[in-house]
C-alpha cells in the first residue's frame, strides 16, 4: 500500500487552514499547514511535500511569489491555488507559472479532490 501523499495547505485565514485540514486528513492526506508563505519556505516539509494548496492574496509573500520561490529552489510538487479574490489575469499568471488548479473560495469540496488527483497524477 503506498504513503499517503503530503499536503502543505498555505493560508492567512485561520478557519480556511482548519476547514482544508480537516478535510484533507478525512480523505486519507498527511496534512501540513502554515500561516505564511515564509512560514512553510522556513519549515522542514519543503522536502516531502507531494502537493502545496496555497492562498493568491497574503500579507508578506503572495502565493505566486511563493511558487516562484519554491521553483527557485528546485522543487516541483504541483500548486493549487485558492482565493477569495477570483480575478482572470491572476488565474491566467498562476496557471502560465505552472499551477494545476485555481479555486475561488468558498470552494466545493469535490473540485478540490479533483484538482488534488490531476496534480498528484501530473507530479511524476
Amino acid at each position: 500500500m503506498p504513503a499517503p501523499s503530503v499536503i502543505s495547505v498555505i493560508d492567512d485565514d485561520a478557519s480556511v487552514r482548519v476547514a482544508t485540514n480537516n478535510f484533507l486528513l478525512s480523505r486519507g492526506y498527511v496534512v501540513h499547514t502554515f500561516a505564511s508563505a515564509e512560514e512553510f519556505l522556513a519549515s522542514s516539509h519543503l522536502d516531502e511535500t507531494n502537493c502545496v494548496i496555497a492562498d493568491v492574496q497574503m500579507a508578506t509573500m503572495s502565493g505566486l511569489d511563493l511558487l516562484a520561490s519554491v521553483r527557485a529552489r528546485g522543487y516541483r510538487a504541483p500548486f493549487i491555488f485558492i482565493t477569495a479574490f477570483p480575478d482572470e489575469g491572476v488565474r491566467a499568471r498562476a496557471m502560465k507559472a505552472g499551477a494545476v488548479g485555481f479555486l475561488a473560495k468558498p470552494f466545493a469540496a469535490p473540485h478540490l479532490i479533483e484538482c488534488l488527483d490531476t496534480a498528484l497524477r501530473t507530479r511524476g
